[in-house]
């Protein structure tokens, strides 16, 4: 295995609460697509060796991106739901030996920074289990009842927001997803495989401009950030 770091892109959801005509990974930002920013920000970055992106096998557009025909991305077979895009993922890179380090990244963050990176990879590395990248909540927070009523504040002190990337390597990652998966545990992020077999990956703080786009409102919001001087490593040129 190499001592490059493999990123995993799931890129086989549909994005429904985007209410637009594609995935929301295939809307365009600057002139490119979402996922290309993304995938594009992460094979910028030294420590990544190449990049696996999981796809449906009936989506129509990945192929006509120039990043369909790129020497360091992967194409595999995405499944229903993220873990098990995931999964495709890893099985590809425990068989074919690309590394022994992973880092999973959300395909609709297209503004993760390098600087972030590092820090995880630095956590990660140094940890027994891995690290992700993740926001301490700054609102007040509210626990509901069945009709949105408010229930109660929840105290927000020990509370954090997961980002991706997640970093972890790949082996014990493929394998704590297979049994979580076989077990029908709910599986929401890559750190909750190992949370379920009673293991504590680390926080590593992260920037809240990493933003995930799942509303129409964010694609305004991550085309401002990505125009911004000090995310110009993350564009394509």
């Amino acid at each position: 295995m190499t001592a490059k770091i493999t990123a995993i892109v799931p890129a086989a959801g549909v994005g429904s609460r985007m209410q637009a005509d594609r995935p929301k990974q295939y809307l365009i930002l600057h002139g490119h697509t979402v996922l290309e920013h993304t995938v594009e920000a992460l094979l910028r970055h030294p420590d990544v060796g190449q990049v696996v992106v999981a796809v449906s096998d009936s989506d129509p557009y990945f192929e006509s991106l120039t990043l369909a025909n790129h020497p360091r991305v992967i194409r595999v077979s995405g499944g229903k739901e993220r873990a098990d895009s995931v999964l495709s993922a890893l099985d590809y890179v425990c068989q074919h030996q690309l590394s022994e380090w992973v880092m999973v990244h959300d395909a609709a963050r297209p503004c993760v920074k390098h600087a972030d990176i590092n820090q995880l990879v630095a956590t990660a590395q140094a940890h027994a289990v891995g690290a992700i990248l993740a926001a301490p909540v700054r609102d007040t927070m509210k626990r509901a009842d069945g009709q949105q009523n408010i229930e109660h504040t929840v105290d927000r002190v020990a509370l954090w927001h997961a980002l991706t990337p997640q970093m972890f390597r790949a082996q014990p990652l493929q394998q704590a997803l297979t049994q979580a998966l076989d077990a029908q545990a709910v599986i929401t992020d890559e750190a909750s495989a190992f949370e379920w077999l009673g293991l504590n990956p680390a926080l590593v703080a992260g920037r809240a401009d990493n933003i995930k786009i799942t509303q129409p409102e964010d694609l305004a919001l991550a085309e401002f950030y990505l125009s911004r001087s000090d995310f110009s490593d993350n564009m394509i040129k």
